[in-house]
């Protein structure tokens, strides 16, 4: 009995292991057409974890939280994507994570801090749609492959998804099995899932 209450009391504290994120070498296809289908599947994991996700809005203004509820204070889009005129994003989102001093929680942070832009919102869409978003330049901020692999693989913004602060669930896995799983995903044909 006692075995069972250590084991359900470490769930509570660890993410669920469906959210782990495998390595590529952990993912087989039929071919490179399926396999390249089923890394990016994986990488769907944090591309639709809400650390992405509340910064890629389809409309209007940012979210927060693992539950992805409306930002507070309100919040809309304005010029640039840096939040509007006098009340910039970077008015209260500093270029690091900073904890609140009489709660729980932190504001999170990150230099520069923005939204993506609308032509990269997420939210709402398919796996599928996201994959053919992320690689049209038309669409993607004139990124080609590598360039994608870079962002993914490097890029500060990026990795604050594995450093969220306090009060925030981090995405799947790492930067680098992220950006391995980039690499693979590209390297077998940077095919969509269906």
């Amino acid at each position: 009995m006692r075995f069972v209450a250590i084991a359900v009391a470490a769930a509570l504290v660890q993410p669920a292991l469906a959210q782990d994120l495998r390595a590529p070498d952990q993912i087989a296809g039929a071919d490179d057409a399926a396999r390249s289908a089923a890394l990016f599947v994986e990488m769907g994991k944090v591309l639709t974890h809400p650390r992405c996700l509340n910064c890629h809005p389809v409309t209007g203004g940012p979210t927060q939280g693992d539950d992805m509820r409306p930002h507070n204070p309100p919040m809309v889009r304005g010029e640039a994507d840096f939040g509007p005129v006098g009340m910039n994003c970077t008015t209260c989102h500093g270029t690091e994570n900073v904890s609140f001093a009489t709660q729980p929680g932190s504001i999170p942070g990150h230099q520069p801090w923005s939204l993506a832009p609308v032509s990269m919102g997420w939210q709402g869409r398919s796996l599928a749609e996201i994959c053919e978003q992320i690689k049209d330049p038309a669409r993607n901020g004139g990124k080609d492959l590598e360039a994608i692999h870079d962002h993914n693989a490097a890029d500060g913004l990026v990795g604050w998804g594995w450093n969220p602060g306090e009060g925030r669930a981090p995405a799947p896995g790492t930067q680098d099995i992220f950006g391995q799983l980039t690499r693979a995903w590209i390297d077998t044909g940077a095919a969509c899932p269906g």
